[in-house]
């Protein structure tokens, strides 16, 4: 039979042994092994022990418990939806950025509370650049129709197109350290936050600013799902955009 990897990396990724996994299921630890080296399911009630346990989806650990009852790669790759981005937890950008090893990507227009919640997030890309992880930010072009018309339909005015231009002096600095900054004058249906196959997405919603709109947290789970829906829609602005100066 197929060994469980989503399993085994879920383990790894939580920081639990199989004796600990046990412990949280009232499991012994063969029967645990035997979950990730043979692929068998345990009982739905015993796995969604194991999905708490490891702050997983169920459907994703063993997709075959929830055949019949759901659409299997769309939930498979949701780990997570929140009302609104207030409701996200922090500790949700910040372990999916330090995570990533080979990609980090931001679309956004100007995502300041990231520095205002994350005192060291230059520290932290600048690192991951250094590491070798190809680090991208699109940036909104202050300066474009784009910009001031989100901001007449938000009701901001001028705000948004001041907060772009504070987030490019947050950004800037990086530009010698390795992470490639753009600009871009597309209109943001989504903003985009990924890291390695993990992705924030926050919602936009007509007259309302990101803060309120939906937050959903993603994993890719295979082709074609929508993980990779939204990472084309990111390569597209990329293509789109051009080096922000660095003065």
């Amino acid at each position: 039979m197929t060994p469980n990897e989503r399993l085994r990396s879920a383990m790894v990724s939580k920081g639990l042994t199989t004796r600990e996994l046990a412990a949280s299921t009232g499991m012994d630890v063969k029967t645990v092994e035997r979950w990730l080296s043979t692929g068998r399911t345990p009982h739905r009630s015993i796995a969604y022990r194991a999905a708490e346990a490891l702050s997983e989806d169920l459907a994703y650990l063993w997709p075959t418990i929830e055949q019949g009852r759901r659409q299997q790669r769309g939930n498979s790759e949701l780990i997570a939806a929140y009302p609104t981005r207030t409701d996200a937890p922090l500790a949700m950008w910040r372990t999916m950025f330090e995570q990533a090893a080979e990609h980090i990507g931001i679309l956004v227009y100007a995502a300041v509370f990231l520095y205002e919640s994350l005192p060291d997030f230059n520290e932290m890309l600048a690192a991951k650049a250094a590491a070798g992880c190809r680090v991208r930010v699109l940036l909104g072009d202050a300066d474009s129709p784009a910009i001031f018309a989100r901001g007449q339909e938000e009701k901001y005015g001028h705000g948004i197109e001041s907060r772009c231009r504070v987030a490019l002096m947050h950004y800037r600095p990086l530009i010698s350290a390795g992470v490639e900054v753009h600009l871009h004058d597309t209109t943001l249906y989504n903003s985009l936050y990924i890291g390695d196959d993990r992705m924030i997405v926050n919602a936009h919603v007509f007259g309302m600013n990101a803060y309120g709109a939906p937050v959903y947290h993603l994993r890719r789970a295979g082709q074609g799902g929508l993980f990779d829906s939204y990472a084309q829609s990111f390569e597209a602005v990329w293509d789109c955009s051009r080096p922000a100066p660095e003065e």
